[in-house]
């Protein structure tokens, strides 16, 4: 279901609850969500459609990834980017680095851990910055 993005900053300054195995169809909402926006964003956080919860989901090419309490556990080469946002006017800078390592789960809840790179690193960044309630 594609639901209206939250402007709401109150809200979106809220830390995220971790996510369970109930909260799967929320990050189908979240897929189908990003899908009507993609001619304007690359990335989504559940709090963005309303879920409070550490659901976040992406473009890594032509294919969109939904990962389940992300959690950027190493980082390397810091870089400033300028940013914007669906839930914000404008663009702003961001504190960004330019590899991660995130541990997530999966749609099954399996735990991977996996290194990006480039944009994609930047966008899974921006949003897990959503889920811990941090705007750009």
């Amino acid at each position: 279901m594609i639901r209206d993005i939250v402007k709401d900053e109150a809200f979106l300054s809220q830390k995220a609850e971790d996510a369970t195995l109930d909260d799967v169809s929320v990050a189908e909402d979240l897929v189908d969500t990003l899908k009507a926006h993609s001619h304007e964003c690359v990335g989504l956080a559940a709090n963005m459609i309303g879920v409070n919860k550490r659901i976040i989901a992406f473009y890594n090419g032509q294919y969109i990834w939904t990962m389940f309490n992300p959690e950027i556990i190493k980082t390397n080469k810091e870089y400033e980017a300028v940013e914007g946002c669906l839930s914000l006017e404008g663009k702003r800078k961001a504190k960004r680095f330019k590899t991660i390592k995130v541990r997530f789960l999966m749609n099954d809840f399996s735990s991977h851990t996996m290194v990006f790179k480039g944009i994609t690193a930047q966008i899974i960044q921006h949003e897990i910055d959503h889920t811990n309630g941090i705007l750009i």
